[in-house]
C-alpha cells in the first residue's frame, strides 16, 4: 500500500484526496495545510490525520506527497521532498520562474526520486483517445491543431494578481496539450492579449483575453485561444492531418436534444473545470501509482513542467513586444 502525505486542503487537494482514496493501492496517510483547521477538516473527512508538512516530509513511512499547494511553494517543495526519498506528484506550475523552476528540475534529478507533474488534461479520455489515434497515424502527418479553452468567469482579483499571468495559470494547460498532441516543442511562439472581461485584470497587469500561434520546425502549426469568461464554457481541440481530422467537442451536461417549432436545443456544456476535468484527474493519479509501482517513468516529467513553463515566458514576452519569440530564446 503507498502511504501518501497530501500537501495543501485547498479546493484541488480534496479531488486529489478522493483520487488517492479511490485508488486500492494508495492510502491517505496525512495532511498538512498553512492553515491548520483546513488540514484536519480534510483528513477528518478522508479517516486521515492532520500534520505539519515539516512532519510529513520527513515522516520515512510515508512514500509518496502530493503537492496541491500555492505555487511559489511547488519547487521548494518539490526539492524536499525528493531529498526525503519521496516521489513527487506536484500540480502545475512548476513555479512562476523559469529560471527558479531549472534550479528545480537539476536538484531534483539528482535526488534520483521520480517527479509527476499535474496537468491532468492528458488523461481526459477524449484527449488520450485523440493521442492515441495520432500515435496510430489514423489522419496521417499532423498539419495543424487548433486548442480552445474559455473558462465560464474569471477567477477573483486577489487571485489573479499572484497567479504569474494568463500564459502561466491558465494557457500552460493549453501549452502541454500541444506538446503532448504534436510530440514536440515549437520553435516559435507569437501572442496577442488584451483586456475585454474586467478592467481590473488590466490594472493588475494581465490578459483577460490572448490567442497564441506556435510553429514548427517541420512547418507545422498550432493555436490556442483563451477567454476568461464564456458564460456557456467551451474546450475543444481539433487536430488537421494529411489524411483526415481529429476533433473533440464539449462534453454537454445531457445528450437530450429539444425539437419543436420554436427550433432545436441541447443542453449546455459542463461548465466548470472541475466537472470537466474530474475523471481526468483520477485517471491522473492512476497513472502515477501504476509508474510508481512498476518503477517506469511518470508519465508527465518534470522536464514537461518545465518545456510548458518556458512556453508560457515566451508568449508573455510575446504579448508584451508584440513579437514573435525563439523558444530557444527563452
Amino acid at each position: 500500500m503507498i502511504k501518501v502525505g497530501l500537501l495543501g486542503a485547498g479546493r484541488i487537494a480534496g479531488v486529489h484526496a478522493t483520487a488517492i482514496t479511490a485508488n486500492p493501492d494508495s492510502t491517505l496517510a496525512a495532511v498538512s495545510d498553512f492553515y491548520p483547521e483546513n488540514a484536519e477538516k480534510l483528513a477528518q473527512q478522508y479517516g486521515s490525520t492532520a500534520r505539519t508538512t515539516d512532519e510529513i516530509i520527513s515522516d520515512p513511512e510515508i512514500d509518496v506527497v502530493l503537492i496541491a499547494t500555492s505555487t511559489d511553494t511547488h519547487s521548494d517543495l518539490i526539492e524536499q521532498a525528493t531529498q526525503a526519498g519521496k516521489a513527487v506528484l506536484c500540480e502545475k506550475p512548476v513555479d512562476l520562474s523559469l529560471e527558479r523552476a531549472r534550479e528545480c528540475q537539476a536538484n531534483a534529478a539528482k535526488s534520483g526520486k521520480p517527479v509527476m507533474i499535474g496537468f491532468n488534461r492528458r488523461f481526459d479520455p477524449n484527449f488520450a483517445a485523440v493521442k492515441q489515434a495520432l500515435d496510430a497515424g489514423e489522419i496521417g502527418k499532423t498539419e495543424m491543431l487548433a486548442i480552445t479553452s474559455y473558462d465560464p468567469a474569471p477567477p477573483p482579483i486577489a487571485y489573479i494578481k499572484v497567479s504569474g499571468g494568463i500564459f502561466r495559470d491558465m494557457m500552460i494547460h493549453d501549452f502541454d496539450m500541444a506538446n503532448f498532441l504534436m510530440g514536440a516543442a515549437p520553435v516559435t511562439v507569437s501572442a496577442v492579449g488584451s483586456c475585454l472581461v474586467d478592467k481590473e485584470i488590466g490594472e493588475a497587469g494581465d490578459f483577460d483575453t490572448a490567442a497564441v500561434t506556435l510553429t514548427y520546425a517541420d512547418g507545422r502549426i498550432a493555436t490556442i485561444r483563451n477567454t476568461r469568461r464564456a458564460g456557456y464554457g467551451d474546450q475543444r481541440v481539433e487536430v488537421q492531418g494529411s489524411d483526415g481530422m481529429l476533433q473533440v467537442g464539449n462534453l454537454v451536461e445531457n445528450l437530450v436534444t429539444k425539437s419543436t417549432a420554436n427550433g432545436v436545443t441541447s443542453a449546455k456544456p459542463v461548465l466548470f473545470f472541475l466537472e470537466r476535468y474530474m475523471p481526468a484527474y483520477a485517471a491522473e493519479w492512476n497513472a502515477f501509482v501504476e509508474a510508481y509501482k512498476n518503477g517506469g517513468q511518470m508519465p508527465v516529467t518534470l522536464d514537461d513542467g518545465v518545456a510548458a513553463l518556458a512556453m508560457a515566458e515566451a508568449a508573455t514576452r510575446s504579448a508584451k513586444s508584440g513579437q514573435p519569440v525563439r523558444l530557444s530564446d527563452v
